[in-house]
C-alpha cells in the first residue's frame, strides 16, 4: 500500500508541485487521481481533468493536426482546427502540424501532448513530469502555460523532479508518510 490517510485538495488559481524520489508514488497517484488505477475511497472531481503522462500518448503515423484531432474527438468535442493550429504555434511548433509525429523530435514529441492541455479547456490538469524532453524554451513555454491557466481560475497538480515556478504550494512524497 502507498498511500493511508491521503487528503489532497485541489483549489481554483492553485498549481501545487508534487515532489519525491523514485518510486515514492507520484505517478501512481497522478494516475489514481486521473481515474486510472483502481483505489478504494474517492476522488471528488467537479469538473473536466486533463492528464498528461510519462509517455506522450501519440501516434507515431499521424500528423500533430491529426493525433489532436482524436483526442478532440475521444473527448465528444467537435474537431477545431483553428484552436488546434493556435495551441501547436503556442507551443512554437506549428510548422510541424502535418509532420508524422514519429519523425518528429522527443522534446517536439513533447509539445505536441501538451497542445492537448489548451485544446481541451479542462480546468484541472493532472501532469507527471510536464518537462520531460523539453530544452530551456520549452520548459518556459510550460511555466507560461501553468501560469496562465492557474490566473485563469484552473488548478494544477504537477509531479516533477525539477522545480515548477509556479507551485503555490509542494507535497512532498517519501515512500512512507504522505503530508495532508
Amino acid at each position: 500500500m502507498l498511500f493511508t490517510g491521503l487528503s489532497l485538495r485541489l483549489a481554483a488559481g492553485e498549481c501545487v508541485e508534487l515532489r519525491g524520489p523514485n518510486g515514492s508514488g507520484k505517478t501512481t497517484l497522478i494516475r489514481t487521481l486521473a481515474g486510472l488505477l483502481p483505489m478504494q475511497g474517492q476522488v471528488l472531481a467537479s469538473s473536466v481533468i486533463a492528464y498528461l503522462g510519462h509517455t506522450n500518448g501519440l501516434a507515431g503515423p499521424l500528423s500533430p493536426l491529426e493525433n489532436l484531432r482524436w483526442y478532440l474527438g475521444i473527448g465528444g468535442h467537435a474537431a477545431d482546427d483553428k484552436s488546434i493550429h493556435a495551441a501547436l504555434r503556442r507551443l512554437e511548433i506549428g510548422a510541424l502540424f502535418r509532420q508524422p509525429v514519429e519523425r518528429l523530435s522527443a522534446g517536439q514529441q513533447r509539445r505536441v501532448a501538451l497542445a492537448r492541455l489548451l485544446i481541451g479547456a479542462a480546468p484541472v490538469w493532472l501532469l507527471d513530469e510536464p518537462y520531460t524532453a523539453l530544452d530551456a524554451n520549452g520548459i518556459a513555454c510550460v511555466d507560461g502555460l501553468l501560469a496562465e491557466h492557474v490566473a485563469a481560475g484552473g488548478c494544477a497538480l504537477v509531479a516533477s523532479h525539477s522545480p515548477v515556478a509556479v507551485a503555490t504550494r509542494m507535497v512532498e512524497l517519501n515512500g512512507e508518510r504522505v503530508p495532508a
